[in-house]
């Protein structure tokens, strides 16, 4: 087998899904139904939001979930699973409900960002898929709003892909980086799959290839007059690398009627090279040339280059956008919540030594609470089908701080979360993903608070539950402790 061969997807488990499902199978559990929730514990680098993303690819993954000959054949040769759940893998299909918020919304650590009710089989099979697309693009689509904000409105672009973990991590990270506000790739899958822009300057290749810099700025520029960006730091940017860009804008763009579109700084002190380049460009008359900065940048050295007064109209940001370096690991869990029993569901709850493991128990509804002014200042579990009213003042717990009595008075509750998947079948429209990007900056510029973007020591939002919901999670926790003392 090559990596060109097709893959099944649906082999993307570990493996204990398949002997839990066995067990479900043999023990009359495989067509009860269950609710799992998708949430995450905690924000990368110590922020105060995050990005969900990666919502489209789970559905598609449910959609065509299924086992070929190849896939039995393999699991046959286990010597763990009878013939008959041999067969019952050869037609199965999943046949559950998805729960979820739409893809680009702003979230939180704690909050039921999924839930999917299913059949214990079809619930459990789909735990590493779920996860392995929520956790991978929610972590780029965070890292990249964090380094768009850092930018303050300069062009930034993907240059990852050769960083990037494997040639899908590169691709789909793509995607969530442009989720993220990113405004465009160099990464062509990404290009040609999901429509993103891409870009591309000249490589140091190109200018070593050559038997000096000058001939490969002028060969450059007079097969991409429209659009030359050069790369000075190949040798030395300011007695080399400027002076020839500055002579090939002149000689050979100029008699032609065009502009030297760009020049790119990868390498060197890039504040102090930035605003002498600036003066030297200016100083020839070409002060609409583009200062492009790249090399190791994320949301901490683009905050300090412009801190220092770096010159800098767009960056290219690689190896820690597409592996989120500083903090690679999102950590979104997928965690049993409810079991059905003669048509209703039973709660269930994960306790542990570790607080932050606790889980909230049952089905739940999910709220976003906005002030008058549009602002969101919380979130709210509600339980599964609570009225929640707030056209007079409402009631709500803060659990950290259960004691005390608090009201949300001149607010409005929005429930977060649709209903994508139906017994297997998608029943609401994704949108483009332009619309998911358009989405994100909509809530970072016009709901989020400010104080809650902040990249140090940032405002915490609040989850708050009902008091019915609060009350519902203190009871099992009491029953729970009852039984196993």
């Amino acid at each position: 087998m090559t990596q060109f061969d097709k893959r099944n997807l649906s082999m993307v488990m570990d493996f204990y899904e398949m002997t839990m499902s066995y067990g479900y199978f043999c023990k009359g559990g495989d067509d009860v139904r269950v609710a799992f929730d998708v949430f995450f514990r905690a924000v990368p680098d110590k922020g105060g939001f995050a990005v969900f993303a990666g919502l489209e690819h789970v559905i598609e993954f449910v959609e065509n979930l299924s086992f070929s000959e190849e896939d039995i054949a393999y699991f046959r040769a286990q010597h763990l699973f009878s013939e008959e759940f041999l067969t019952f893998l050869r037609g199965f299909r999943f046949r559950g409900d998805i729960y979820a918020v739409p893809e680009g919304t702003i979230i939180y650590p704690d909050e039921p960002l999924m839930t999917i009710v299913a059949p214990s089989i079809d619930a459990q099979l789909i735990e590493t898929a779920v996860l392995a697309q929520i956790n991978h693009q929610s972590l780029i689509a965070t890292k990249a709003a964090r380094i768009v904000r850092a930018a303050e409105g300069r062009r930034v672009s993907d240059f990852g892909a050769r960083r990037a973990h494997n040639m899908d991590a590169a691709t789909y990270g793509a995607r969530a980086a442009y989720i993220g506000g990113v405004d465009m790739t160099a990464t062509v899958s990404a290009g040609q799959q999901f429509g993103i822009p891409i870009s591309g300057t000249m490589a140091h290749s190109w200018v070593m290839f050559f038997e000096d810099e000058y001939t490969a700025f002028r060969n450059y520029a007079e097969i991409y007059p429209q659009a030359a960006v050069l790369l000075v730091d190949t040798y030395d940017v300011l007695h080399t690398g400027i002076p020839n860009a500055i002579r090939t804008a002149h000689e050979v763009l100029e008699p032609q009627g065009c502009r030297l579109a760009g020049v790119r700084i990868d390498s060197g002190d890039l504040a102090y090279l930035s605003k002498r380049v600036r003066v030297m460009l200016d100083e020839a008359g070409l002060t609409d040339c583009k200062i492009i900065l790249s090399n190791s940048l994320d949301e901490f050295t683009i905050s300090s280059l412009l801190l220092q007064g770096a010159y800098v109209d767009g960056f290219g940001v690689g190896e820690r956008l597409i592996t989120a370096k500083s903090d690679p690991v999102f950590g979104a869990v997928y965690k049993l919540v409810a079991v059905e029993k003669d048509g209703v569901f039973l709660p269930r709850v994960k306790m542990s030594e570790n607080v932050e493991k606790l889980t909230n128990p049952g089905r739940k509804d999910l709220y976003r609470i906005y002030d008058e002014h549009g602002s969101a200042v919380a979130d709210m579990i509600a339980l599964y089908g609570e009225q929640v009213d707030l056209a007079h003042p409402f009631r709500y717990v803060d659990p950290g701080k259960p004691w005390k009595n608090r009201f949300f008075e001149g607010c409005s509750a929005v429930p977060l979360r649709r209903l994508y998947v139906k017994d297997g079948k998608r029943v609401e429209k994704l949108p483009r993903l332009d619309e998911i990007r358009a989405h994100v900056r909509r809530q970072l510029t016009a709901e989020i608070w400010q104080e809650e973007q902040r990249f140090e020591n940032p405002h915490r939002h609040y989850l708050d539950m009902t008091p019915a919901y609060y009350e519902l999670k203190m009871g099992l926790l009491d029953e729970v402790r009852g039984k196993h003392r």
